[in-house]
Formats: structure tokens, C-alpha cells, sequence
């Protein structure tokens, strides 16, 4: 029998990361980024300056790279998500009637 050499995975269950991004925020900038790409079509083909053009999605660029870099080390892999899932749960639950105590089956 022939001894094989077998590489190891040593990053699995680690979050994928580039640049300092990760998971979720890297299509975040991909999907911002596009957006830019659209916004500079639109805007040439509506005929304005090409160099005003550049110039607005130069900056709108940088905004957005800073906020999601910001919001990737802020919230890191799933905080933003558990965020914004916290959102959702209510405060209290109020019941104005007795009716839906009415329905209830007890167990005999």
C-alpha cells in the first residue's frame, strides 16, 4: 500500500473574507458597485459631462466603500443580520378580546 499525501483544509468553517470584507458585505460592494457602473451609464447617456460623471460616481464610490467597510468591521459575519432580525420581535403582545382564550382546547 502506498502512502498518499493528502493537502488539509485548515480554513474550513472560517468566514470567507477578501480584503478585510466578510461574507455577506463582499456582494454587498459588488451589488453597490454595479449600481455605480449603471448610475455612470445612465448619466452618459443623458449627456452630462463625461468628467462631472466621473466625478459623482468617483465620490458616491468612496461613500460606499467606507460604509460597508465600516459596517464589516461594526457587525462582523452575521451581526448585522442578527440586528436586523432583533427588529422584528415585538415588544408585547396585546390580546383586546377574550375570544381567543374562548378557543382554546383544554386537555381533559
Amino acid at each position: 500500500m502506498s502512502n498518499s499525501i493528502y493537502r488539509i483544509n485548515k480554513g474550513i468553517n472560517k468566514p470567507i473574507e477578501f480584503k478585510g470584507l466578510k461574507a455577506q458585505y463582499i456582494w454587498y460592494l459588488g451589488a453597490g458597485v454595479l449600481a455605480l457602473l449603471v448610475a455612470f451609464a445612465i448619466l452618459f447617456i443623458l449627456g452630462v459631462n463625461p468628467f462631472i460623471c466621473l466625478f459623482l460616481i468617483a465620490i458616491a464610490g468612496t461613500v460606499l466603500i467606507i460604509k460597508v467597510y465600516k459596517l464589516s468591521h461594526t457587525y462582523g459575519e452575521h451581526g448585522m443580520m442578527k440586528k436586523l432580525a432583533h427588529r422584528q420581535i415585538p415588544l408585547a403582545i396585546r390580546i383586546k378580546s377574550r375570544g381567543v382564550y374562548r378557543k382554546l382546547k383544554s386537555k381533559k
